[in-house]
């Protein structure tokens, strides 16, 4: 009875060594993962139209001057566009998210706003924003 509680014991303490052994190297994929994605995004395009563009949004045309997306390896990112809507005044909008990735799709969980959802590949990342394409370049 002896021997096979301390069987028992050894196969269950293998069984948790090898668990510890999976969830380091899974954690260590992904914040190998999360450093291969980071980086500053450059905005290349609105709906098509190289920027600096004017876009159609709502209705209204807003003149897109740049843009630049900056996802980093602790899982945040930032938006930062400057543009200038009808009223000819500048304006520069930056939002800050949480993101988590799966395969090839960023999900972001912006401060005081809703969550969007891009995709990620070779250097590029591409976002639907309130319906209009925007696309970075790393």
């Amino acid at each position: 009875m002896m021997i096979l509680g301390r069987r028992m014991a050894y196969a269950c303490g293998l069984i948790v060594v090898a668990g510890l052994v999976a969830s380091a190297c899974t954690r260590q994929q992904d914040a190998s993962g999360a450093k291969s994605l980071a980086g500053v995004y450059t905005l290349e395009s609105v709906n098509g139209n190289s920027v600096p563009a004017t876009v159609t949004h709502q209705g209204v045309s807003v003149h897109v001057r740049e843009g630049t997306f900056t996802i980093n390896a602790d899982g945040t990112c930032r938006s930062r566009t400057v543009f200038t809507p009808p009223s000819g005044s500048e304006v520069v909008r930056e939002v800050n998210a949480r993101y988590t990735r799966n395969g090839a799709n960023l999900t972001m969980r912006w401060e005081g706003a809703g969550v969007t959802v891009g995709k990620i590949g070779d250097d590029v990342f591409t976002m639907d924003n309130e319906g209009m394409e925007f696309i970075y370049r790393k």
